[in-house]
């Protein structure tokens, strides 16, 4: 399989208006701040999302959007192996706004911290959680071994549980006011 195509944010903004921009990041970390006409699947809901991405993609190209454009990338390899062609923002969001570009905030939302940190802070506190109780109680260092050893399973298959779980906190969930997914999927096969 071939990587996807990439667009820095000032190739996509220049091209926005031809492209359904979708964000795979948790619905909690899309209402802190998203693309303007960016419209939320999950990267954990994406296989069910096949079918209207494809209708969308019929009509027009998709862009990917994430955090730092590695949860988009993932999205385009899903969907290529769906048939369905998609472009990633480089960078992602955090580049996006980075070079000065406004991002959608809906109104009443929370800001919550990029999926990244989140699982930094969780991996980190595990550790170190681990390696303290095991000053008292030796087989406690297991824990900190498991979290690295999920660390580096993660780093190479490029997939994160720790996120995957993470998002289903209440926190990175949407906003009760949010469009649900459903209405989502319907309006891209619109």
């Amino acid at each position: 399989m071939t990587s996807p195509v990439s667009l820095s944010p000032a190739q996509a903004a220049a091209r926005l208006a031809e492209f359904t921009v979708i964000d795979v990041r948790a619905p909690g970390e899309y209402a802190s701040g998203h693309v303007p006409g960016a419209l939320n699947v999950p990267l954990d809901r994406l296989p069910e999302a096949v079918h209207a991405l494809k209708s969308a993609a019929a009509r027009g190209s998709l862009l990917m959007v994430c955090a730092s454009g590695v949860r988009s990338t993932r999205a385009c390899d899903i969907l290529a192996a769906a048939d369905v062609e998609a472009v990633t923002l480089s960078g992602g969001t955090s580049a996006w706004e980075g070079e000065g570009r406004d991002l959608d905030h809906p109104s009443g939302a929370r800001a919550t911290w990029p999926m990244e940190r989140q699982v930094r802070l969780a991996a980190g506190s595990l550790v170190v959680a681990g390696l303290l109780a095991g000053v008292r109680f030796p087989a406690a260092r297991w824990i900190s071994a498991g979290i690295g050893s999920g660390l580096v399973f993660s780093a190479v298959t490029n997939t994160c549980g720790m996120a995957a779980a993470l998002s289903r906190l209440p926190y990175n969930r949407a906003p009760r006011s949010a469009t649900s997914l459903d209405d989502t999927l319907h309006a891209l096969q619109g």
